[in-house]
């Protein structure tokens, strides 16, 4: 069974940079889309990103999009996002999800099955 752990998180000052990673075990990533997605304190949780399984395809929220830059490696068991001139408001809880699916982006939580546990990422001066 797949399972997904998060880890590159922490502190950094606005306009610093991030790089987070999404292990998988268990299972490949090969027929996998992985999403990123956030969660800030008192708001819903938001999708950030997505890579389809091809790594042909990627999404991005319009709040990201010339900042962070979503990708996975060859051996398919690892996906990142890497993350530049963050933000106060980028501070959040960042958790990664797999949707089982061929060469497809989406950034519907609705669509992901399995999940991560979260890596905390806050922006501070």
């Amino acid at each position: 069974q797949l399972q997904l752990v998060e880890s590159g998180g922490g502190l950094v000052q606005p306009g610093g940079s991030l790089r987070l990673s999404c292990v998988a075990s268990g299972d490949t990533l090969d027929y996998y889309a992985i999403g990123w997605f956030r969660q800030a304190p008192g708001k819903e949780r938001e999708g950030v990103s997505c890579i389809s399984s091809t790594g042909i395809m990627t999404k991005y929220a319009d709040s990201v999009k010339g900042r962070f830059t979503i990708s996975r490696d060859t051996a398919e068991t690892t996906v990142y996002l890497h993350m530049n001139n963050l933000k106060p408001e980028d501070t959040a809880v960042y958790y990664c999800a797999a949707d089982l699916g061929w060469n497809i982006v989406t950034l519907d939580q609705e669509d992901f099955e399995r999940w991560g546990q979260g890596t905390q990422v806050t922006v501070s001066s």
